[in-house]
């Protein structure tokens, strides 16, 4: 198969759902079900392969140590297929069995779909979704994991688009992850964390964005957390497809229990994307006054918005030698009153190196306008004591109610990032200094105008001049206009 007949292949599970759940429920049950059997037509090429080697050797075939997972007996896609009666129950009862039988690398992958709810799926509808993915055989040899991997990844923009509000809970524009990932410029060996993963896609970038430069990509130690239960397992499953088994994604809520330790307190990392939930109100305020880990370390925000909260965690889980982070925000967190003292301390402390103003609709369904926010430990020397102001809002291309950067787009930012120097209209090198004198304010309007200026300075006389003119030329448009009209109805 190409790349698109494989993507539609694999979209037409869901189209076979449609009108019988919602849309925004998809991902629950197309995902589990195209990675079972992923998994079985993988466990099936390396039995065969295994056989071949042993010369017939059936025992040693199964051997856990010839196979990535291990699929015990009656787990496999075609125990599940030859079932007709109950098929949500041999469906379920077999993603349990394989990860059980995988519980240091499977355990939860799967999801907590309600596979036996009848009223749901019935049996009629799951056999021909079996069917559907049946048709094909989904081995390494037939679908290598990049061709996999780039449909997952067709599949989580598919879902996002169809699945409304929810979308943003585990989806960020491709786009900017592609920005967001050269200018992090994440290098063999180094380690990084998404503290609000998603479906994994800021950390599977940073792996293909190494590949792609041929350089060694699976020394890149990955790291994410995720609230949402589905979620984290379709991260993890976005992992698995595109051929990446070292990463560590755990399940939970960042702020109240961050779950990535090293000897007690929060683990450090290398680099650190992320597209954290914006102004979440249902937080625990109270604990974060006296946080264990001290990530309050600007202060606590309010109630009502928790961005700083995670923008001090991201700060607090950075490595102190050579740490460096970007998230992506909305405009508010560089100029809001009530978080003004935090921005403050972190220009202070020499932390912030650059702001990109981005435009509106690139967050799903949500028309804010977007800005990314970049920090790091240990700034070059040139950048000490500076800050990049840059106004991207023109680079941003609107389709409909979406968003993109083009390539041009992405490499005009990434060039101003790398060049760190003032382009008129587009850029500017502040102090910080600057940016204390204005009370912490990062409103990038302040700094760089994205109003187009015309040099041509007109006196009043002249402007006044050039009204008068137009106003007569208005004035006999409409004469003719009329005289026109008069004589057409006699």
């Amino acid at each position: 198969m190409t790349q698109q007949e494989l993507e539609k292949y694999l979209w037409g599970a869901a189209v076979a759902l449609r009108g019988t759940i919602d849309a925004g429920d998809y991902k629950q049950y197309i995902f589990p079900l195209l990675f079972f059997k992923r998994i079985s037509d993988v466990y099936d090429e390396e039995y065969d392969l295994a056989l071949a080697e042993s010369n017939g050797d059936l025992a040693y075939a199964e051997f856990a140590e010839n196979h990535h997972f291990i699929v015990p007996k009656g787990a496999h896609w075609s125990d599940v297929r030859e079932t007709t009666v109950n098929v949500g129950q041999a469906l379920q009862e077999a993603m349990r069995a394989i990860e059980k039988a995988n519980p240091d690398t499977l355990h939860g992958i799967f999801g907590d779909a309600s596979w036996t709810n009848k009223e749901r799926l019935s049996d009629a509808m799951l056999i021909n979704l079996i069917e559907h993915y049946s048709q094909q055989n989904l081995s390494l040899a037939n679908v290598p994991d990049d061709k996999l991997g780039n449909a997952y990844e067709y599949l989580i923009k598919e879902f996002a688009d169809d699945s409304g509000h929810t979308a943003a809970e585990f989806y960020t524009n491709r786009t900017v992850v592609k920005l967001m990932t050269m200018i992090m410029d994440p290098q063999p060996g180094e380690s990084v964390y998404d503290p609000t993963c998603g479906s994994g896609g800021l950390l599977l970038n940073c792996a293909l964005h190494l590949k792609s430069e041929g350089k060694e990509y699976r020394t890149l130690k990955l790291y994410g957390q995720e609230i949402n239960l589905l979620t984290s397992a379709i991260a993890r499953m976005n992992m698995f497809m595109h051929g990446i088994e070292e990463f560590q994604i755990v399940r939970g809520d960042t702020l109240a229990n961050p779950g990535l330790l090293e000897n007690d307190q929060l683990k450090k990392f290398n680099v650190i994307l992320a597209n954290p939930p914006y102004s979440i109100k249902s937080w625990d305020r109270k604990n974060f006054e006296s946080d264990p880990y001290g990530r309050n370390v600007w202060g606590t925000p309010p109630q009502g918005c928790a961005d700083y909260a995670f923008q001090q965690h991201i700060q607090k889980s950075l490595d102190e030698k050579n740490g460096r982070s970007i998230s992506l925000w909305p405009h508010g967190v560089l100029f809001r009153d009530s978080e003004a003292e935090m921005r403050r301390k972190m220009v202070e402390e020499d932390l912030v190196e650059c702001v990109i103003g981005l435009g509106p609709n690139l967050f799903y369904n949500s028309p804010m306008e977007a800005c990314l926010l970049i920090t790091t430990t240990n700034k070059a020397p040139n950048r000490k004591g500076k800050v990049l102001i840059i106004n991207a809002v023109k680079e941003v291309k609107q389709e409909k109610s979406i968003s993109y950067l083009e390539h041009k787009n992405i490499k005009r930012i990434f060039d101003a990032y790398h060049n760190f120097q003032d382009e008129d209209g587009f850029c500017k090198v502040i102090s910080n200094e600057d940016v204390i004198e204005k009370k912490g304010s990062l409103n990038i309007a302040q700094y760089v105008s994205n109003v187009d200026s015309d040099h041509s300075n007109l006196s009043i006389n002249d402007a006044l001049e050039a009204w008068n003119d137009t106003s007569e030329k208005l004035q006999l448009s409409m004469n003719e206009l009329f005289q026109t009209l008069s004589e057409a109805k006699q």
